[in-house]
């Protein structure tokens, strides 16, 4: 009934900071933490490791930086059975930003890298590696990748020590076709390596496909409590623990902390499906157009963004 080998990662955290510059109470990171702890999740990913002449401080939260002091003001000495990841962006941060592994309550660094960065993503998540942590590579976008290019960027991959590599829907524009023909692209150009999966839900379909990535081998799979993530949000975590059958992991607590942490959240943040990043995900853009949409008077005006979007898109072309 279940696959002992997967693996859970929960970003909340980190992907719906991308909703409010991680602006979140400390009650609102413990409360998922602690939801993580109770259910068993494998993961958590709280924020990002960013270098500070990148972004602001005074702009973003700390969850944006990921200090030893503010990690250790939610987890203490985080003594459970969750681990504790953060994203690192390729161009956002130094080599010296990350501390020893030995310094740090992280155990896992995500390096997230962009096919025709992901030299500078190898290199970055060896030596991540070498300083003790474990480590995933996230290949970001490849939905606007071409075939010979995404080819040369798992020949790269397959010969690195990085054990973890994740399929990325980064425009939640992909259909259960493509899922299948990227997962098997990806396992017979990287064997031995563990595949993941991270879907965005543009088109409703972040659950289904991760499903597709699972029936494809995938052994880590991302989620966020009630999809919290940017623009159109992410897989539920909820979701996939109720349908992994895994007596390991508790879903009761993910949804008490949905209860009282996440639903008051969405009377100030907008998050989920919604016609704009559908048009978005249809066309297989970035969804930051949608997002600029969503945030304006015009929001539902749907209509006029859609006609707006495809000129522009025939400008493009």
């Amino acid at each position: 009934m279940y696959r002992k080998e997967i693996k859970v990662l929960d970003c909340t955290v980190r992907d719906g900071g991308l909703q409010n510059k991680w602006q979140f109470s400390d009650k609102f990171v413990k409360a998922v933490y602690d939801a993580c702890v109770e259910a068993g999740v494998d993961y958590m990913e709280i924020g990002y490791k960013s270098s500070e002449h990148a972004y602001s401080k005074t702009e973003n939260g700390p969850w944006k930086f990921c200090e030893e002091k503010d990690l250790k003001r939610i987890v203490g000495e985080n003594k459970t059975n969750l681990k504790l990841a953060a994203m690192a962006d390729i161009g956002r941060i130094d080599f010296n930003d990350i501390a020893p592994k030995s310094e740090s309550l992280l155990d896992m660094i995500r390096v997230a890298c962009y096919d025709y960065q992901v030299d500078k993503g190898i290199a970055l998540a060896e030596h991540c590696m070498d300083k003790g942590y474990e480590v995933c590579l996230n290949l970001m976008a490849v939905s606007a990748v071409s075939e010979m290019a995404l080819d040369q960027a798992l020949s790269d991959i397959a010969k690195s020590k990085i054990p973890t590599v994740y399929l990325v829907d980064s425009f939640g524009s992909m259909y259960s076709e493509q899922i299948h023909f990227l997962m098997n692209k990806y396992k017979k150009a990287l064997p031995g390596k563990t595949i993941g999966f991270h879907g965005h839900n543009n088109m409703q379909l972040a659950f289904a496909n991760t499903i597709e990535t699972i029936i494809e081998g995938a052994n880590m799979l991302d989620g966020t409590f009630l999809g919290l993530g940017r623009g159109a949000g992410n897989c539920g975590t909820e979701q996939l623990l109720t349908f992994l059958k895994n007596p390991k992991y508790r879903v009761k607590p993910i949804f008490n902390a949905i209860q009282h942490e996440i639903i008051p959240l969405q009377k100030t943040l907008s998050w989920g499906y919604h016609i704009p990043y559908l048009i978005s995900g249809y066309l297989n853009l970035h969804p930051s157009s949608a997002m600029k949409w969503m945030d304006s008077d015009e929001r539902d005006d749907f209509m006029t963004f859609f006609e707006n979007t495809i000129d522009s898109r025939k400008e493009l072309e």
